[in-house]
């Protein structure tokens, strides 16, 4: 039975579920679960900059950005599925890895046989296929080599990318220029250098959040042998770079007022500027070894994650309005 109170609580977080809780859902379900919906929306928000910027430039085309977000979500979502088959075929995922206490992986919890997960994965990515190639029919210039440059990321993020300190710096790549600008040119037909460098304030959210995850991590990947970027960093250094690229996104929207690319109204994130001083606070110490009392137990073991989650959700807020807001005014 198709239960949309389930499809809600897919797209807001990672539950856990049991064998039967799993067995009684419908297909939809079980597809924005096994996809880890719920991280979805940082795909959608960059398409939809993209095209507030081709809208803004007076080059939207709703047929071409409705392609545009939904290739882009369906790569999205077969890239988190090929990252838990290829961590699971790896062994990475066993034996109560981290990934594993937060969420629900469907081939480690043995919730869905390896051919059914294949029928998932092959819909899914058929899907982001065909709409990529009708894309590339109606727009040609570099939208194929978006596509492949695309294809590449969803095929090598998980490994080798991730396994050698790649896989940060290619989600700030992949949700910026790639997403942002690459959404961009496909509907105005032109590639725009002031909307990479906008690109790159959304981009530095997702990028905290995976820092903070492989933060959180560090040790339990370590002994695996995945070696991203905050394994080689260090915690200490890691914990610093969040601060850092955190507060980058602010000092970017201010450059890019003082350039004159955006008026007044991108500066509209700086009423995000009280709730740094305690998010600075948890960065500059180490995780806790316990969970604290009171923290949520569905959010636990994720510490430095669950922080630049919110944060990311509370400056994307602000900052898209901004960037709505300046559009209107321009």
């Amino acid at each position: 039975m198709i239960d949309v109170r389930m499809w809600g609580r897919a797209l807001a977080q990672m539950p856990k579920l049991s064998q039967s809780e799993w067995q009684a859902m419908d297909p939809v379900a079980k597809w924005l679960i096994a996809c880890r919906a719920s991280v979805l929306f940082m795909t959608f928000t960059a398409s939809a900059l993209g095209g507030l910027m081709a809208w803004r430039a007076g080059l939207f085309e709703w047929n071409l950005w409705l392609a545009t977000v939904l290739g882009l979500m369906f790569a999205h979502a077969t890239n988190n599925l090929l990252n838990d088959f290829t961590d699971s075929r790896r062994g990475i995922d066993k034996d109560n890895y981290y990934r594993n206490q937060y969420g629900v992986h469907v081939l480690e919890d043995g919730l869905m046989s390896e051919r059914q997960f294949w029928g998932y994965l092959g819909v899914t990515a058929g899907i982001a296929l065909l709409l990529g190639a009708w894309l590339i029919s109606q727009r040609s210039g570099l939208t194929l080599d978006l596509m492949l440059a695309g294809g590449f990321f969803v095929l090598f993020y998980t490994w080798p990318l991730k396994y050698y300190g790649l896989g940060e710096p290619a989600v700030l790549l992949v949700w910026g220029p790639l997403m942002v600008g690459g959404s961009y040119y496909v509907l105005a037909g032109q590639w725009s250098w002031s909307v990479t460098w906008l690109s790159l304030v959304f981009a530095l959210g997702p990028t905290t959040v995976l820092f903070g995850k492989h933060t959180d991590k560090l040790e339990a990947d370590k002994v695996k042998g995945v070696n991203t970027l905050p394994v080689i960093l260090g915690e200490k250094r890691s914990r610093h770079w969040v601060v850092a690229m955190i507060a980058a996104q602010y000092l970017l929207c201010l450059a890019l007022v003082a350039m004159g690319n955006f008026g007044w109204a991108l500066l509209l994130v700086f009423i995000n500027l009280p709730r740094l001083p305690p998010l600075f606070s948890v960065f500059s110490r180490p995780k806790p070894s316990a969970m604290p009392e009171n923290y949520p137990a569905e959010v636990w073991p994720l510490w430095f994650s669950a922080q630049a989650f919110r944060h990311t959700r509370q400056f994307t807020a602000l900052f898209l309005l901004g960037v709505v807001v300046d559009t209107l005014l321009s």
